[in-house]
């Protein structure tokens, strides 16, 4: 048999590793400014809903003397976040394109899409209910079935007790392995869903393997992301209108940097 004189050459491997210095996060962060003041109005409703959907549900947790469940459930907005930034992703994709921007055109991705961002959605509340479901589980192992001492008590026993600073430094890292997980399978699968139609498991997996392989600008990323949160909360609120379209559209333009670099 004769043996052809070329071969196809085997596929060539995907290589995930960017090698980016991590300050290009503070362009990332400067081109989500960028989105965010070009045509503002949808990205600023979009933000005030987000406030105030985080305002109704601290409230409704204190009204209905849940006080235990305060603390996890703003811990979980960090998990749930990209899910809730879709729009922002839509928005900055719609500008990419020279297209026109609405809320309206940013609340309904392109048909084809909308099952596998709500199945990445519906992974990521998962994870939150979970994580709320061990902080709940974790202060019965620190304090045993005692009563939670209400909000006016809360600082002191955590602060001021031995067990306290014991349960909040375990707490803290068992949080953030629950929140690095999702920003992991998140923080590009949605915008890849969006963009190349990818199913969700294939598009989770490959956010956790580009996020995996581009370590320092990932993590000085997600710091960015953590910090700015962390603002939002303890402005009460209020500055999720201006910090989350903010960080959703940068987040849109993290992807493409990676995309763009295939």
């Amino acid at each position: 048999m004769k043996i052809p004189e070329t071969v196809p050459p085997l596929p060539k491997a995907v290589d995930r590793n960017r090698h980016l210095s991590p300050s290009v996060a503070f362009t990332w962060f400067g081109q989500g400014w960028h989105d965010l003041w070009t045509v503002p109005f949808p990205s600023l409703v979009y933000g005030a809903g987000v406030a105030l959907i985080s305002l109704a549900i601290a409230a409704g947790i204190l009204v209905y003397r849940l006080d235990f469940a305060l603390f996890p459930a703003l811990a979980g907005f960090l998990v749930v976040g990209p899910a809730l930034a879709t729009g922002l992703y839509v928005k900055s994709q719609r500008l990419s394109k020279g297209s026109s921007v609405t809320l309206a055109s940013m609340l309904v991705p392109e048909h084809g899409t909308s099952q596998h961002v709500l199945f990445v959605g519906a992974v990521l509340v998962g994870l939150m209910l979970l994580w709320m479901r061990a902080a709940v589980l974790l202060y019965a192992l620190f304090f045993g079935w005692k009563p939670f001492p209400g909000m006016d008590q809360i600082l002191p026993m955590l602060f001021g007790t031995p067990v306290g600073v014991a349960m909040l430094t375990v707490g803290m890292v068992i949080g953030g392995i629950f929140a690095a997980f999702a920003f992991a399978i998140s923080v590009f699968s949605i915008p890849m869903v969006l963009d190349k139609k990818f199913d969700a498991f294939t598009a989770m997996g490959t956010s956790m393997s580009i996020v995996w392989n581009n370590l320092p600008v990932m993590l000085l990323w997600g710091a960015i992301v953590l910090s700015l949160t962390v603002i939002a909360l303890l402005s009460g609120m209020i500055g999720f209108v201006v910090i989350f379209p903010l960080l959703g559209h940068a987040t849109w333009h993290a992807y493409m940097t990676m995309r763009d670099l295939d």
